[in-house]
Protein backbone atom coordinates (compact mmCIF):
# COMPACT_ATOMS: atom_id res chain seq x y z
CA UNK A 1 0.00 0.00 0.00
CA UNK A 2 1.27 3.18 -0.91
CA UNK A 3 2.18 6.25 1.58
CA UNK A 4 -0.36 8.79 1.37
CA UNK A 5 -1.21 12.21 3.40
CA UNK A 6 -4.33 14.21 4.07
CA UNK A 7 -5.25 16.73 1.89
CA UNK A 8 -7.46 19.54 3.26
CA UNK A 9 -9.96 21.41 1.03
CA UNK A 10 -11.57 23.36 3.51
CA UNK A 11 -13.29 23.40 6.74
CA UNK A 12 -16.97 23.47 6.83
CA UNK A 13 -19.43 25.08 9.84
CA UNK A 14 -23.11 23.50 9.66
CA UNK A 15 -22.31 20.34 8.04
CA UNK A 16 -23.49 17.68 9.75
CA UNK A 17 -23.34 14.51 7.04
CA UNK A 18 -21.63 13.97 3.82
CA UNK A 19 -23.12 12.09 0.36
CA UNK A 20 -20.12 10.48 -1.24
CA UNK A 21 -22.53 9.92 -4.42
CA UNK A 22 -22.78 13.66 -4.78
CA UNK A 23 -19.39 15.59 -3.80
CA UNK A 24 -17.60 15.69 -6.62
CA UNK A 25 -14.28 13.56 -7.02
CA UNK A 26 -11.54 15.70 -6.44
CA UNK A 27 -8.17 15.70 -7.50
CA UNK A 28 -6.69 13.36 -9.52
CA UNK A 29 -5.69 9.99 -7.64
CA UNK A 30 -7.52 10.82 -4.15
CA UNK A 31 -9.55 9.15 -2.08
CA UNK A 32 -13.28 10.18 -2.04
CA UNK A 33 -13.81 13.69 0.41
CA UNK A 34 -15.22 12.46 4.00
CA UNK A 35 -15.16 14.73 7.10
CA UNK A 36 -13.11 14.58 10.09
CA UNK A 37 -15.24 16.77 13.30
CA UNK A 38 -13.40 19.10 15.02
CA UNK A 39 -16.30 20.09 17.25
CA UNK A 40 -20.08 19.04 17.09
CA UNK A 41 -20.46 22.00 14.53
CA UNK A 42 -16.85 21.93 12.32
CA UNK A 43 -15.48 19.71 10.64
CA UNK A 44 -12.72 19.54 8.10
CA UNK A 45 -12.98 18.23 4.64
CA UNK A 46 -10.46 16.17 3.59
CA UNK A 47 -9.03 13.34 1.17
CA UNK A 48 -6.58 10.86 1.19
CA UNK A 49 -3.88 11.26 -1.36
CA UNK A 50 -1.11 9.38 -2.47
CA UNK A 51 2.70 11.02 -2.14
CA UNK A 52 4.08 9.28 -5.48
CA UNK A 53 1.64 12.23 -6.51
CA UNK A 54 1.64 14.92 -3.73
CA UNK A 55 4.80 14.34 -2.10
CA UNK A 56 6.96 17.05 -1.83
CA UNK A 57 9.62 15.72 -4.48
CA UNK A 58 6.99 15.16 -6.54
CA UNK A 59 5.59 18.17 -6.23
CA UNK A 60 7.99 20.91 -7.02
CA UNK A 61 8.33 19.78 -10.59
CA UNK A 62 4.45 19.49 -11.43
CA UNK A 63 4.22 22.62 -9.99
CA UNK A 64 5.88 23.78 -13.27
CA UNK A 65 2.88 22.33 -15.27
CA UNK A 66 0.44 24.56 -15.39
CA UNK A 67 -1.73 22.20 -17.22
CA UNK A 68 -1.63 19.90 -14.30
CA UNK A 69 -1.91 23.00 -11.70
CA UNK A 70 -5.21 23.94 -13.47
CA UNK A 71 -6.26 20.35 -13.40
CA UNK A 72 -6.22 19.90 -9.87
CA UNK A 73 -7.48 23.74 -9.29
CA UNK A 74 -10.49 23.05 -10.64
CA UNK A 75 -11.10 19.84 -8.74
CA UNK A 76 -10.07 21.77 -5.88
CA UNK A 77 -12.50 24.22 -6.39
CA UNK A 78 -15.12 21.86 -7.25
CA UNK A 79 -15.54 19.97 -3.91
CA UNK A 80 -15.01 23.41 -2.25
CA UNK A 81 -17.86 24.59 -4.25
CA UNK A 82 -20.08 22.04 -3.30
CA UNK A 83 -20.32 22.69 0.21
CA UNK A 84 -21.06 26.79 -0.33
CA UNK A 85 -23.92 25.68 -1.96
CA UNK A 86 -25.23 23.81 1.02
CA UNK A 87 -28.10 25.16 3.07
CA UNK A 88 -26.84 26.37 6.45
CA UNK A 89 -22.92 25.68 5.42
CA UNK A 90 -20.58 28.11 5.78
CA UNK A 91 -17.36 27.28 4.01
CA UNK A 92 -13.81 28.75 4.77
CA UNK A 93 -11.66 27.55 1.64
CA UNK A 94 -8.25 26.41 2.36
CA UNK A 95 -5.21 26.94 -0.44
CA UNK A 96 -4.64 24.34 -2.95
CA UNK A 97 -2.12 21.95 -1.92
CA UNK A 98 -2.60 21.83 2.11
CA UNK A 99 -1.42 18.77 3.15
CA UNK A 100 -1.02 16.79 6.76
CA UNK A 101 0.45 13.78 7.16
CA UNK A 102 -2.59 12.38 9.18
CA UNK A 103 -6.01 12.84 10.28
CA UNK A 104 -4.95 12.79 13.31
CA UNK A 105 -2.05 15.68 12.66
CA UNK A 106 -5.31 17.41 10.80
CA UNK A 107 -7.65 17.41 13.34
CA UNK A 108 -4.53 18.45 16.27
CA UNK A 109 -3.17 21.58 14.31
CA UNK A 110 -7.47 22.75 13.13
CA UNK A 111 -8.60 22.38 16.73
CA UNK A 112 -5.66 24.81 18.13
CA UNK A 113 -7.05 27.37 15.54
CA UNK A 114 -10.70 26.92 16.72
CA UNK A 115 -11.22 30.07 18.01
CA UNK A 116 -10.14 31.62 15.33
CA UNK A 117 -12.38 29.62 12.38
CA UNK A 118 -14.82 30.50 14.50
CA UNK A 119 -13.97 34.09 14.38
CA UNK A 120 -13.70 33.81 10.38
CA UNK A 121 -16.97 31.97 10.56
CA UNK A 122 -18.92 34.60 12.44
CA UNK A 123 -17.83 37.12 9.20
CA UNK A 124 -18.45 34.63 6.28
CA UNK A 125 -22.02 33.61 7.06
CA UNK A 126 -24.99 33.99 5.10
CA UNK A 127 -22.23 35.92 2.92
CA UNK A 128 -20.48 35.25 -0.39
CA UNK A 129 -18.02 36.76 -2.78
CA UNK A 130 -17.92 38.77 -5.90
CA UNK A 131 -15.32 39.72 -7.74
CA UNK A 132 -15.03 43.42 -9.78
CA UNK A 133 -12.91 43.94 -12.27
CA UNK A 134 -11.93 47.76 -14.36
CA UNK A 135 -10.34 47.68 -17.22
CA UNK A 136 -9.28 50.91 -19.71
CA UNK A 137 -10.28 50.27 -22.97
CA UNK A 138 -7.73 49.48 -25.58
CA UNK A 139 -6.65 52.74 -27.40
CA UNK A 140 -7.39 52.88 -31.15
CA UNK A 141 -4.75 52.78 -33.39
CA UNK A 142 -4.05 56.15 -34.79
CA UNK A 143 -4.51 57.16 -38.59
CA UNK A 144 -1.76 57.86 -40.11
CA UNK A 145 -1.50 60.73 -42.07
CA UNK A 146 -1.04 59.66 -45.97
CA UNK A 147 2.17 59.98 -47.95
CA UNK A 148 2.50 63.27 -49.58
CA UNK A 149 -0.11 64.97 -47.61
CA UNK A 150 2.36 67.76 -46.18
CA UNK A 151 1.68 69.48 -42.45
CA UNK A 152 4.14 72.14 -41.02
CA UNK A 153 5.65 71.33 -38.17
CA UNK A 154 3.91 73.78 -35.83
CA UNK A 155 0.55 71.73 -36.83
CA UNK A 156 2.25 68.14 -35.95
CA UNK A 157 3.58 69.01 -32.45
CA UNK A 158 0.44 70.45 -32.07
CA UNK A 159 -1.30 67.99 -32.79
CA UNK A 160 0.82 65.05 -30.51
CA UNK A 161 0.53 67.11 -27.88
CA UNK A 162 -3.21 67.46 -27.88
CA UNK A 163 -3.04 63.64 -28.37
CA UNK A 164 -1.08 63.15 -25.47
CA UNK A 165 -3.48 65.36 -23.17
CA UNK A 166 -6.42 64.32 -24.43
CA UNK A 167 -4.87 60.16 -23.89
CA UNK A 168 -4.02 62.16 -20.28
CA UNK A 169 -7.63 62.92 -19.30
CA UNK A 170 -9.01 59.89 -20.97
CA UNK A 171 -6.59 57.63 -18.04
CA UNK A 172 -7.59 60.58 -15.46
CA UNK A 173 -11.73 60.10 -16.25
CA UNK A 174 -11.14 56.06 -16.18
CA UNK A 175 -9.17 56.19 -13.32
CA UNK A 176 -12.01 58.12 -11.06
CA UNK A 177 -14.61 56.15 -12.69
CA UNK A 178 -12.65 52.88 -11.31
CA UNK A 179 -12.52 54.58 -8.08
CA UNK A 180 -15.76 55.27 -7.32
CA UNK A 181 -17.09 52.22 -8.55
CA UNK A 182 -14.99 51.02 -5.65
CA UNK A 183 -16.65 53.14 -3.27
CA UNK A 184 -19.99 52.56 -3.99
CA UNK A 185 -19.72 48.93 -3.93
CA UNK A 186 -17.61 48.83 -0.68
CA UNK A 187 -20.88 50.31 0.64
CA UNK A 188 -23.13 47.10 0.03
CA UNK A 189 -20.32 45.05 1.17
CA UNK A 190 -19.29 43.47 4.73
CA UNK A 191 -15.71 43.58 3.94
CA UNK A 192 -14.09 44.55 0.93
CA UNK A 193 -10.10 43.65 -0.48
CA UNK A 194 -8.14 45.50 -3.21
CA UNK A 195 -6.45 42.80 -5.22
CA UNK A 196 -2.80 44.59 -6.23
CA UNK A 197 -1.06 41.62 -6.93
CA UNK A 198 -0.59 42.03 -10.82
CA UNK A 199 2.01 40.08 -12.74
CA UNK A 200 4.81 42.74 -13.40
CA UNK A 201 4.90 41.38 -16.90
CA UNK A 202 0.76 42.79 -17.10
CA UNK A 203 0.83 44.91 -20.30
CA UNK A 204 -2.03 47.04 -19.34
CA UNK A 205 -3.01 46.08 -15.27
CA UNK A 206 -6.39 46.56 -14.33
CA UNK A 207 -7.84 49.93 -12.70
CA UNK A 208 -9.11 48.40 -10.23
CA UNK A 209 -9.11 44.26 -8.93
CA UNK A 210 -11.13 44.16 -6.37
CA UNK A 211 -13.06 41.18 -4.16
CA UNK A 212 -16.36 42.08 -2.38
CA UNK A 213 -18.13 39.73 0.74
CA UNK A 214 -21.77 40.37 0.20
CA UNK A 215 -24.73 39.39 2.20
CA UNK A 216 -26.28 36.86 0.19
CA UNK A 217 -29.54 38.55 1.17
CA UNK A 218 -28.11 42.05 -0.57
CA UNK A 219 -26.92 40.30 -3.78
CA UNK A 220 -30.23 41.61 -5.71
CA UNK A 221 -28.95 45.23 -4.06
CA UNK A 222 -25.42 44.36 -5.40
CA UNK A 223 -25.99 43.33 -8.65
CA UNK A 224 -27.99 46.33 -9.60
CA UNK A 225 -25.31 48.78 -7.89
CA UNK A 226 -22.61 46.67 -10.91
CA UNK A 227 -24.86 47.40 -13.64
CA UNK A 228 -25.19 51.45 -12.32
CA UNK A 229 -21.29 51.33 -11.73
CA UNK A 230 -20.53 49.70 -14.96
CA UNK A 231 -22.39 51.99 -16.91
CA UNK A 232 -20.60 54.78 -15.37
CA UNK A 233 -17.08 53.10 -16.11
CA UNK A 234 -18.37 53.30 -19.49
CA UNK A 235 -19.09 56.58 -20.10
CA UNK A 236 -15.33 57.03 -18.79
CA UNK A 237 -14.18 54.56 -20.66
CA UNK A 238 -13.90 51.73 -18.98
CA UNK A 239 -14.49 48.41 -18.81
CA UNK A 240 -15.73 46.75 -15.80
CA UNK A 241 -16.69 42.84 -15.60
CA UNK A 242 -17.89 40.73 -12.71
CA UNK A 243 -17.79 37.49 -11.31
CA UNK A 244 -19.12 35.47 -8.37
CA UNK A 245 -20.15 34.22 -6.28
CA UNK A 246 -17.23 32.17 -5.47
CA UNK A 247 -15.78 31.02 -2.12
CA UNK A 248 -14.52 33.72 0.09
CA UNK A 249 -10.70 33.28 -0.68
CA UNK A 250 -10.07 36.08 -0.63
CA UNK A 251 -11.76 36.90 2.70
CA UNK A 252 -9.44 34.08 5.04
CA UNK A 253 -6.12 34.64 3.95
CA UNK A 254 -4.47 36.07 7.04
CA UNK A 255 -5.90 32.99 8.98
CA UNK A 256 -5.04 30.23 6.42
CA UNK A 257 -1.50 31.23 6.37
CA UNK A 258 -1.56 31.21 10.44
CA UNK A 259 -2.38 27.56 10.04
Amino acid sequence: MSATAIYVYCVVRGAKSLAPARVPHGLPGSSAASLVPLSPSVSLVVAEVPLELYGAEKLEPALRDLDWVGTVAVAHEAVVEYFVRQSGVTVIPMKLFTMFSSRARAAAEMKRRLRELEQVFARLRGCEEWGVRVAGRREAPRTKRPPGVAASGTAFLTARKRARDQAREDIRLAAEAAEAAYDVLAAHARDSRRRDDVPDAASAPPLLDAAFLIPASSRARFRAATRRAAAACAQAGAAMTVSGPWPAYNFVDAQREAL
